[in-house]
């Protein structure tokens, strides 16, 4: 099987900076989806003409088909299958939950050392599902597993208190529920810095006015799951980078305790 590789070496075209590919093969390709680019077209920002989708088929020449979905402001591991099997078969890893997630968030306020947050959440119509949709709503179990690594309490004002504190965390998704990250962190009153529908909003100004950094710190950094055709165990990492990467060395944190138990 071919060694994990970072492939920019198709690009659609020189307007269209390339895709970082972080794993490809026969049957699937695994890429590092920048911040603020959509998967695929979606109801909700009908006025978008970049998706990854479009983008990485252009790039490789062939068709692709998602395995999964991130957030629009969510960077980091996209897993795309190369036939419509390949997808089923990956789709299903995920239905079973049996797809290994981590993720990293800048969330406002000091969370314990490490929890769960078990927390049903209600189904949400998805951005790619037509208006009429009558799928039930009813609450759903769903739990997210959290580890602080890094602190820092900043001596500026920005809520009703004389200093403001941050926190880095590792997170791991065990159901995967729409919004699931950004709901559990605001449900447990730590949302995520830069998340305009479920954060706060004088924090966010705060990052994007102060700290040179407007986008959504929350990071897919590692996706581990079993190769369709081989059965061998994949394990995809992830780097944040840009803005993310600044700003954790900004505060002086180290990403190097992730993945350590």
């Amino acid at each position: 099987m071919p060694e994990s590789t970072v492939d920019r070496s198709h690009a659609a075209s020189a307007a269209e900076p390339p895709l970082t590919i972080l794993y490809r093969d026969a049957s699937l390709v695994v890429i590092d989806k920048p911040p603020r680019l959509l998967v695929h077209r979606s109801e909700i920002d009908r006025h978008e003409t970049r998706f990854a989708i479009q983008i990485l088929r252009d790039q490789i020449g062939q068709r692709v088909w998602p395995a999964h979905r991130l957030d629009r402001g969510t960077s980091g591991t996209l897993l795309f299958a190369l036939s419509p099997e390949i997808a089923r078969q990956l789709g299903q890893q995920f239905e079973t939950g049996s797809i290994g997630k981590r993720y990293l968030a800048v969330v406002r306020g000091h969370p314990a050392d490490s929890g769960e947050i078990d927390h049903p959440l209600s189904r949400q119509r998805d951005d790619y599902e037509f208006q009429g949709d009558n799928t039930s709503r009813e609450a759903q179990p769903a739990l997210t597993r959290y580890r602080t690594l890094a602190t820092i309490e900043l001596p500026v004002a920005i809520d009703r208190y004389p200093s403001s504190r941050y926190a880095l965390l590792e997170l791991e998704p065990v159901t995967g529920r729409r919004h699931q990250l950004r709901r559990h962190l605001k449900h447990i009153a730590h949302p995520i810095i830069g998340d305009a529908t479920y954060g706060k909003g004088r924090h966010n100004r705060y990052f994007s006015e102060h700290l040179d950094c407007g986008r959504m710190l929350l990071a897919s950094t590692h996706l581990a799951f079993k190769h369709p055709e081989s059965g061998e165990t994949m394990e995809i990492e992830a780097p944040v980078s840009g803005e993310f990467s600044a700003l954790l060395a900004r505060f002086g944190w180290t990403t190097a305790r992730i993945g350590s138990q």
